[in-house]
């Protein structure tokens, strides 16, 4: 089955990569001003005209797929059955002499928008403020320049970063007012910085308000309202690299805004903004998921956009809890679309930094939570 794109009609390769080979191509095909698609299409079309290129290693390859021209995914088979090499094998040797090929550049690639992200999934208790707060914390301690909004009307990113009295100040604006288009200040003044020297002043924060339990009901008055957030946001977007934010537990308006927010903008390259949904493995989150996957398919057509699904994180597993858990997670690893980018486990350092309100890279910046949330980082090419 073919779709149509603007690059022609396309067919799915659906095969496997190791998630450090498809990090590394992510992050050159950004690099060299290409979406991941198409330098997967030049690499296996480099393969071709490499007889008896060397064997690379494929342990723990990952379910992955990519659109190539109409045809294309059987010609690669046919071929790796000529080589007797395996699809996952073929695919990658194709894409690791395409790195070898395209060294980083010395030259930056040229601007692109600041990258944007939401980690959603109406369904609560599933991570979304762990997952959130753990990537933008990475990515300031590598260096970004990383806000991070809290768009949960409950507040518990902020609560859990120590700043909870915020969303209680009488007399300050907020998020919102900024969203209606009332606030007569400047939303700079809402962000505050997480002091860690291991953030280097580079992380900050917009804290949840009390008036956030009234997103969907005020939005709903104002006229484009899906761009609201945008409109809100784009004062402070030259000052990051990086913008997260951490969803909301819930469908509606108020979701609308933050995923228009993260669709690719003009000019902007394919997956590089967008979604990141973690999920458990049970069958409520499978259920929540394509919950989330409708109202973006939804809010897509209508608003005749392209909202980027980033990939899935199995949070909280424990294979402990039995044959159904392993056989959801193996479930959520044979999707190709979204792939899944990490399975974290069930580990208390998580718990206990959000209950200390300290950053988990602060409390424990050697664990495997801490290392989990470094790993997903470098997924966000920027």
């Amino acid at each position: 089955m073919s779709i149509p794109s603007p690059r022609g009609d396309r067919e799915k390769l659906i095969t496997a990569l190791t998630p450090q080979l498809r990090r590394l191509l992510k992050i050159r095909a950004f690099e060299h001003g290409m979406d991941i698609q198409d330098a997967a299409e030049h690499a296996i079309k480099a393969w071709y005209e490499v007889p008896d290129p060397p064997e690379v290693p494929t342990d723990k390859a990952k379910t992955w797929g990519t659109f190539l021209p109409v045809g294309e995914p059987d010609r690669f088979k046919d071929e790796c059955g000529q080589r007797g090499v395996t699809y996952v094998q073929g695919l990658a040797q194709a894409v690791t002499l395409w790195l070898e090929a395209h060294p980083s550049p010395t030259t930056p690639l040229t601007a692109q928008p600041v990258t944007r992200v939401i980690v959603a999934n109406q369904k609560g208790g599933v991570g979304k403020t762990f997952i959130s707060s753990g990537i933008a914390q990475a990515l300031a301690e590598a260096g970004k320049r990383v806000l991070l909004v809290d768009y949960d009307p409950q507040g518990h990113l902020t609560s859990e970063l120590g700043f909870e009295e915020l969303m209680y100040e009488d007399g300050v604006e907020t998020l919102l007012m900024h969203m209606e288009g009332t606030a007569k200040g400047d939303i700079h003044d809402l962000l505050v910085a997480l002091d860690q020297d291991r953030f280097g002043a580079r992380l900050h924060l917009l804290p949840a308000s009390d008036d956030a339990f009234l997103r969907d009901v005020s939005l709903s008055k104002v006229s484009f309202s899906e761009a609201a957030l945008e409109r809100a946001l784009e004062p402070v977007e030259a000052d990051y690299d990086v913008i997260i934010i951490d969803g909301p537990p819930s469908l509606g308006l108020n979701m609308d805004t933050a995923l228009y927010y993260v669709r690719r903008r003009e000019g902007e390259l394919a997956d590089r903004s967008g979604v990141i949904t973690p999920v458990w493995a049970n069958k409520a989150s499978h259920r929540a998921f394509k919950l989330l996957s409708k109202q973006m398919d939804d809010l897509c057509a209508k608003g005749r956009i392209k909202v980027d699904y980033l990939g899935l994180v199995v949070n909280a597993y424990d294979s402990r809890r039995g044959k159904l858990v392993s056989q959801n997670r193996e479930q959520w690893e044979r999707s190709s679309s979204p792939s899944v980018l990490a399975v974290i486990g069930d580990l208390k350092e998580g718990r206990e930094a959000s209950d200390g309100e300290i950053p988990l890279l602060e409390y424990a910046p050697d664990s495997e939570h801490a290392n989990a949330m470094r790993d997903l980082a470098k997924e966000l090419a920027v």
